[in-house]
């Protein structure tokens, strides 16, 4: 065999043996009604192939998914998979008329993307309207063939899908509240693995169990898919070791308590480590909007001991221990779990700084329209509740998504003049003159040369209430480089800034009455929407895109768009 062949022999060995990890992983997502008892009650509840919650779908980092979705429902509809890169694939990302248009009843649509360099647990769910309260599953991203998790192996893995529950059609809760213009009905329970547990009615039969033995490590993948609420959860009398956050790798600490943003996932080791028994793990409210109506109910789960458990009929299990959750407004909770993230590894921070960004978020009211009746402003004093980003209240087209105007030049579907700033500077955090409660709305987006390095300073607001956001950016994840109460001041603020470990993540709360600073390289050619992942305030307009341009050559720029890509 001469050194050519040779040569040509072992590059054939290597591209075999990277192809024979990497899989091509198809499923078919059914979009269907499906009859769900709850809360006593049967309804036409919309899921995937009639599971709730969704499938869960297991790869392992470099995979390829191809999934096929049918949209037998009878309503519009698409898919997002949380926290995915989508490198070069923005049309597999899924917010609609953001990378697509919905895919319609009757219609079918397949998402093709590949996973690299994430491990961990992220989620998929719809992205439209709020079809996202039932049609949601987990993703789990396993390492590589060959290579381990940088923790010692748990015995079992177990997803944790904190959700939440109305007892009557959501469709019909969301476009109430667009009509009245007030806020929309809060849920009637939570639930873990789409059930709500022993303390709600006519549910104590079908309550979540999880399994442990004594002596074991189990993972929990926890996710929060809740719809409106940021969630506390806790497992009574077990510490929590959060070893990864949205599909990236923390340094381990340990926790009694876990706060999650919607949107948000956290993996837990949990130790078999106490008297084998029944303990509830309990999921309920961090409220820190005052005054704001929230759901105050508590979902459980039960961790089970092997040797605790019996078969109902012939033994009676003992009574779960409780939980004590902290108080729904505990702020201070938050803060010291939130601080407490750190990236396992030395992280490659971007420092010298191209686009350095400043965006207020926020809610809003909006005068009443002189063609409105009484009925349609139905929020305080009369007026329609919005929210904003830099006093922009983001409006979505309707007749294209933004990717395919912008990669078909049509125009007039949006601008690029979205505020690098605030365009008024006020006291963010203090009392608000009500004469900036009312923003502009708008189809702005901010543009970025591919490759720039980003800043940008989140900046909560008093307008109406201060809140923690839970701030999603699709396509990226970002380092959370600090976080502090009041109104940023980069004088004294700058000296905060993690530039060594900052926590990787796709999904920063901004405390409430305050600021969080984000830092990424615009790597990732498409259009990507950063919006705040309560539902509730998606709908007001608290949302903006990006549009990151091309770069140079094939790896710098977006693929065509497939062909089955649906029309408006």
């Amino acid at each position: 065999m001469g050194i050519f062949n040779k040569f040509s022999f072992i590059l054939l060995v290597i591209f075999l043996s990277l192809s024979a990890n990497a899989e091509v992983q198809r499923h078919r997502f059914v979009i269907q009604a499906t009859k769900v008892k709850r809360l006593c009650k049967t309804h036409n509840t919309i899921t995937v192939n009639g599971m709730f919650p969704g499938p869960t779908l297991e790869i392992k980092n470099g995979d390829t998914l191809e999934v096929q979705v049918v949209n037998k429902a009878r309503y519009n509809v698409t898919i997002h998979w949380h926290g995915v890169r989508q490198m070069r694939t923005g049309w597999a990302d899924g917010p609609e008329f953001v990378t697509q248009c919905p895919i319609r009843p009757g219609g079918s649509y397949t998402y093709r993307f590949t996973v690299q360099g994430q491990e961990g647990t992220l989620w998929w769910h719809a992205h439209s309207s709020w079809l996202r309260a039932t049609v949601y599953g987990a993703l789990i991203i396993r390492p590589r063939e060959g290579k381990s998790y940088p923790f010692p192996k748990p015995k079992r893995e177990t997803p944790i899908l904190l959700g939440e529950w109305w007892d009557t059609n959501p469709i019909d809760v969301v476009r109430e509240a667009t009509r009245t213009g007030a806020a929309p009905n809060v849920s009637d329970a939570y639930t873990i693995n789409a059930q709500p547990g022993d303390l709600y009615k006519c549910s104590s039969k079908e309550t979540t169990i999880v399994p442990i033995d004594s002596g074991e490590t189990n993972l929990l993948r926890v996710i929060n898919a809740a719809l409106n609420q940021p969630l506390f959860f806790k497992v009574a009398n077990h510490k929590l070791t959060v070893v990864g956050a949205d599909a990236s790798y923390t340094k381990p600490f340990t926790t009694s308590v876990l706060m999650l943003g919607p949107g948000q996932t956290t993996d837990v080791l949990i130790r078999g480590d106490q008297p084998p028994s029944r303990y509830y793990m309990a999921a309920r409210a961090y409220q820190s909007a005052q005054n704001a109506p929230f759901d105050n109910t508590t979902t459980t789960a039960i961790l089970e001991y092997k040797s605790a458990s019996c078969a109902a009929k012939k033994c009676n299990a003992p009574t779960p221990i409780m939980p004590s959750l902290p108080a729904y407004n505990d702020t201070n909770t938050v803060t010291a779990f939130s601080q407490s993230f750190r990236s396992r590894e030395k992280a490659e921070v971007p420092t010298d700084i191209d686009e350095s960004l400043f965006f207020t978020i926020g809610l809003g009211l909006n005068n009443c329209p002189p063609n409105f009746r009484k009925r349609r402003c139905q929020g305080p004093n009369g007026t329609r509740f919005t929210a904003s980003m830099n006093n922009v209240s983001f409006v979505l087209p309707r007749n294209f998504s933004l990717l395919q105007a912008h990669q078909q030049g049509i125009p007039g579907v949006f601008t690029t003049d979205f505020p690098a700033n605030p365009p008024l500077k006020f006291d963010y955090t203090g009392n608000v003159s009500r004469s900036l409660f009312q923003p502009v709305p708008g189809t702005k987006l901010y543009k970025l040369k591919y490759g720039s390095r980003v800043q940008i300073v989140l900046q909560d607001t008093s307008i109406v209430t201060p809140e923690n956001h839970p701030i999603h950016l699709h396509g990226y994840d970002f380092y959370i480089i600090a976080q502090g109460f009041g109104n940023f001041d980069p004088k004294k603020d700058s000296s905060k800034f993690n530039l060594v470990d900052p926590p990787m993540r796709n999904t920063v709360g901004v405390p409430v009455n305050g600021w969080a600073v984000i830092r990424f390289v615009a790597d990732n050619p498409g259009v990507w929407i950063m919006h705040c992942h309560l539902d509730v305030h998606i709908n007001w307009g608290l949302a903006m895109a990006f549009l990151v341009e091309n770069g140079v050559g094939k790896l710098q720029t977006i693929q065509p768009p497939p062909p089955d890509l649906p029309i408006c």
